[in-house]
Formats: C-alpha cells, sequence, structure tokens
C-alpha cells in the first residue's frame, strides 16, 4: 500500500507520486492518465478503457469478417 498525500498544485489540488510507482506504471511526468471509478473505489491507469473497448470489437469484426479483409486488402 502506498500512501498518498493531497497538496496544492497551482489553484487545483494533485498528489505526487512516488518514483517506484511511476516505473511500475511505466509513465513518465507528462504522460496522461485515466481514472475510472470500480466496484471497490477508483482505478488509475495509463490506458483508455474507451480506447480498449474499442479495439476489443474491432478485433470482434476483423476476426468475423476475416475473408472479407483479405479481399480489401488485395
Amino acid at each position: 500500500m502506498v500512501k498518498l498525500k493531497v497538496t496544492t498544485v497551482g489553484s487545483s489540488a494533485g498528489v505526487v507520486l512516488p518514483r517506484e510507482v511511476l516505473a511500475r506504471l511505466k509513465i513518465e511526468k507528462g504522460d496522461t492518465l485515466f481514472l475510472t471509478e470500480a466496484p471497490d473505489g477508483y482505478r488509475i491507469t495509463p490506458f483508455d478503457p474507451d480506447f480498449e473497448r474499442q479495439m476489443q470489437l474491432a478485433r470482434q469484426v476483423m476476426r468475423a469478417r476475416r475473408n472479407v479483409l483479405k479481399e480489401l486488402a488485395k
């Protein structure tokens, strides 16, 4: 467990992530993070959950329409 303190950032509030957390998330200063609500609280992730859902749907279509896509690629 990592305890974070809310601090003032300009006229807003923010938290500082420890270097170990940044390394584990594979993020650097300036990267975008996504905060999503989860059943047990909130989740912070570097991955866009909406984009991931769109990619899952695209994979399903590509799998189902493989032959059509091969023909279009010619």
